[in-house]
């Protein structure tokens, strides 16, 4: 049977695509702000998002949405409240939220060990019409306020202080990102996994850096790999009957390997080069035809 002749497949190559896009797409500002493991953290608040879900008899994925919201928020709240022990209290809201989730979804009816690992690790079978429409949505506010703020999400991510001197609504954009990360593991949470969801956010904006030297080109071979990574996953491990989430992170995990290794020489080049070229602006007078460009008169 062709991959696409399954109408779970379908969905499911779908709802990867929208994966292989928003993941990279917010985690680029979270390298940026050095928290790349705060997707990590939301994962833990989502589950007890799912659990309540399930003990509600609601969807899971608009739930978990609301509450990873909330969550994100109060991280980010705590982040920026620059408290010494926050640290501690974020330790403990991530592994409230992992346990809360466990016995949430142990207290409800449609509750099992069978769903549990299905959002830890992903599934494909599981990602329902229902799921899509959602996934849909939130990959659509995701996709907007990451490319659409670009530039100003880019500036609080690299100088908050003189983004607060230019005029930008600093805390506004702060918890923008909170949120937009938030429902990016809510998104991803159906094909990746809940643990593994912040790999995808990583992995492919870190194996970008090894070439590119500009935020958008990163940004945009980010999201290229992102794609990659998640559909090459997706199709095999419809093939092979392995994990999604695993295949897709260890597939990550191979590109920002070779492009490390691609990237090796170019980096000794460019060192040369640059090492070349101050060379000669010490050594030539300016204005004589043996200086650079940039230092003639």
């Amino acid at each position: 049977m062709d991959i696409l002749d399954a109408a779970f497949m379908q969905r499911a190559l779908l709802a990867a695509l929208l994966v292989g896009i928003t993941a990279p797409a917010i985690g680029i500002y979270l390298v940026q702000r050095h928290q790349a493991l705060m997707g990590d953290g939301i994962g833990h608040v989502a589950l007890t998002g799912v659990g309540l879900g399930f003990l509600l008899n609601a969807s899971p994925v608009w739930v978990a949405a609301i509450v990873c919201v909330l969550g994100a928020v109060v991280m980010e709240l705590i982040r920026s409240s620059g408290k010494a022990r926050g640290d501690i209290a974020l330790a403990m809201l991530f592994y409230g939220g992992m346990a809360g989730g466990v016995m949430l979804i142990n207290l409800s009816d449609n509750g099992s060990n069978a769903n549990l690992v299905t959002y830890l690790f992903g599934s494909l079978t599981t990602v329902s019409q229902q799921d899509l429409v959602a996934i849909c949505i939130l990959a659509a506010f995701v996709i907007l306020a990451t490319l659409g703020l670009r530039r100003q999400l880019f500036a609080i991510c690299q100088d908050e202080e003189f983004a607060r001197v230019t005029g930008l609504p600093v805390r506004l954009l702060n918890l923008l990102v909170a949120i937009t990360a938030a429902l990016t593991v809510t998104v991803a949470m159906r094909v990746v996994g809940l643990l593994l969801v912040s790999a995808l956010m990583v992995i492919p904006v870190a194996a970008s850096q090894q070439i590119a030297r500009s935020f958008a080109t990163t940004l945009a071979l980010s999201v290229g790999i992102g794609v990659l990574v998640t559909l090459s996953g997706t199709t095999t491990s419809y093939y092979v009957d392995v994990p999604p989430g695993a295949t897709i992170v260890l597939l990550a995990i191979g590109v920002f390997v070779l492009l490390t290794v691609i990237a090796a020489p170019l980096a000794g080049s460019r060192a040369r080069k640059q090492a070349a070229d101050e060379e000669r602006c010490t050594l030539a007078e300016p204005g004589s035809p043996d200086a650079p460009d940039d230092v003639r008169v």
